[in-house]
């Protein structure tokens, strides 16, 4: 298949984009920068100039494309309502784009505040519904788009996606951790979340994108529940550090802007999505990785 890419160069895209070309597909990469085109032709992709602010570029790359997988998203943590509605302006232009066509949709959801409680499930409906909820409401907005002949595939990934060089949630923690002399978790660091290795969260990508049935949801998770206490001390073992419960009113000033996710539980369970796609994690635990250094 020809496949339309956005964020092909992020910390996922770029594994999804590696592991898309071996398996035999054309890729054109959505790209905002001359460095970001380059990496994309290096891999042997082709080049879209454009971001997610260019709404008619990612019309055009959708119409021209068998299928289209939506990863980048601008993460704006300073101004939360501009990220939501481009994510909701992408989201409705390329689910738009393919009415009636029965092609491949793929977009990126995340599991915070689909449930708690319990690890959420692939029948869970997200609460997020509308442009002013989190991620502009945009799973059920694509959601809304099977009955209409796009073949919609929402992979939810986990809170932790990581690897060597990841620059997400964890290497936050370990930068607070350095900060601070001291790696903390929050409360008795009994919430938890669920992680998987980049690589693994790559071929799930690749097989919804090959088979699974319009409306699904997948969980691009390999460990359930890795508990907030666990990450605490794998970093403190790792950087020799003391490990340390704080109170939650004193996260924000110790973790920055991650400890809105850190003193949540994200566990969730990809059972369905394992059975439904034949699909096996093989890549290292999240503490494996922390242990390793990947977080260095």
């Amino acid at each position: 298949m020809n496949v339309f890419i956005t964020g092909g160069t992020g910390w996922i895209g770029s594994a999804v984009v590696d592991h898309l070309i071996d398996t035999g597909h054309q890729v054109t990469g959505l790209a905002r920068s001359d460095a970001s085109a380059a990496v994309l032709e290096q891999k042997g992709a082709r080049v879209r100039r454009g971001d997610l602010d260019d709404l008619d570029g990612i019309r055009a790359g959708t119409a021209d494309a068998d299928a289209v997988i939506h990863l980048a998203n601008k993460h704006d943590w300073g101004n939360p309502a501009a990220s939501n509605k481009a994510e909701r302006d992408a989201v409705e232009t390329i689910a738009d784009t393919l009415v009636g066509s029965n092609r491949p949709f793929v977009l990126a959801a995340g599991l915070s505040g689909v449930v708690q409680g319990r690890p959420a499930v692939e029948t869970d409906v997200s609460p997020a519904v509308g442009p002013d909820s989190h991620r502009g409401g945009a799973e059920n907005l694509a959601l809304e788009y099977v009955r209409k002949g796009v073949r919609v595939i929402s992979a939810r990934f986990a809170s932790s996606t990581h690897g060597g060089g990841d620059h997400g949630f964890v290497s936050q923690l370990v930068a607070a951790a350095r900060k601070h002399g001291v790696s903390a978790y929050i409360g008795d660091g009994a919430n938890a979340w669920s992680a998987a290795h980049r690589f693994d969260a790559a071929r799930v990508v690749r097989l919804g994108l090959e088979g699974a049935p319009s409306g699904t949801r997948l969980h691009v998770v390999a460990e359930e529940a890795v508990t907030t206490r666990e990450i605490a001390e794998a970093i403190g073992e790792y950087l020799r550090l003391p490990v340390v419960s704080i109170k939650s009113e004193e996260a924000g000033e110790h973790f920055g802007f991650v400890a809105r996710f850190f003193g949540l539980d994200m566990s969730a369970s990809s059972a369905r999505t394992r059975e439904l796609l034949d699909w096996t994690p093989s890549g290292p635990t999240l503490i494996e990785d922390i242990l390793a250094g990947a977080y260095a």
